[in-house]
């Protein structure tokens, strides 16, 4: 495995800062890098949350909540402001889950800590299962129904697929590493086939184009099918929103300068 260039994507942190009159509260590696199934040449997926001076917060008018900064590939940066993360945060952003439970960071704050100590309160195991689900059934009908398909988008099914089964099992928030899911599963998971291709995918630059493995794709239908109707029997947590109204508060207002 390649040594992540944690120097650069730190420097490049700072730039953003500078440039954009932000302060960085948390940075970390997203994407296949850290679900654990990045090739050779996988971009370095780094997402961040961010605070501005509070008068920002004060004015009337609607700005902007997101910063992509444009820097040249392997990188690609991302980040969310404080705001938006909060209210993210309260609805179980699945997105978001991952980040605050990134085991590769680049950054991190005291703040931070105080938004993790929300996590659990507010995880809801039927919208997140019902954003998997999504995310599998879209990812699987656009690109694993045909005959000669990019076998690497079979993670990007399985993935989503295996964290709907964590929840359904433990009604907690699913690890982001995909051996994590893929060692948590039940029988009828077709493991060896998964690490076979698991083990190409890491080992290769990427994955191209191959023939469909009807085994992986019979076993994710019955999945796909199954998690349609345990989502329809599980009930939608209310959502609350005062905790987090009086941390962003506390945030936005000890940051009158940055």
């Amino acid at each position: 495995m390649a040594l992540i260039p944690k120097n650069e994507i730190i420097e490049q942190l700072k730039k953003v800062e500078i440039q954009n009159n932000v302060k960085i509260i948390y940075a970390v590696e997203s994407g296949s890098r850290l679900w654990g199934f990045e090739s050779h040449n996988s971009d370095y997926d780094i997402r961040f949350i961010y605070i501005r001076p509070l008068k920002w917060y004060l004015s009337i008018q609607s700005h902007r909540d997101v910063i992509e900064p444009k820097i040249e590939p392997p990188y690609d940066f991302s980040g969310w402001d404080i705001k938006k993360a909060l209210y993210l945060l309260s609805k179980s952003n699945p997105p978001l889950l991952e980040w605050l439970n990134s085991h590769l960071v680049y950054k991190t704050t005291d703040v931070v800590q105080k938004i993790k100590q929300l996590i659990s309160k507010h995880f809801n195991p039927q919208s997140t299962i019902l954003h998997y689900l999504h995310m599998a059934d879209g990812n699987y009908r656009e690109y694993l129904k045909r005959d000669q398909i990019i076998l690497k988008k079979y993670f990007y099914v399985l993935r989503p697929l295996l964290a709907c089964e964590w929840i359904e099992k433990h009604n907690t928030i699913p690890p982001a590493q995909f051996s994590k899911l893929l060692d948590d599963t039940d029988g009828s998971t077709p493991k060896n086939l998964i690490l076979d291709l698991l083990t190409q995918k890491k080992s290769g630059v990427e994955l191209a184009l191959g023939k469909r493995i009807d085994v992986l794709n019979v076993f994710i239908e019955k999945k796909i099918t199954h998690y349609q109707d345990v989502s329809k029997k599980m009930t939608e947590s209310p959502i609350q929103t005062k905790d987090i109204d009086t941390l962003f508060m506390e945030i936005v207002m000890s940051n009158t300068s940055v």
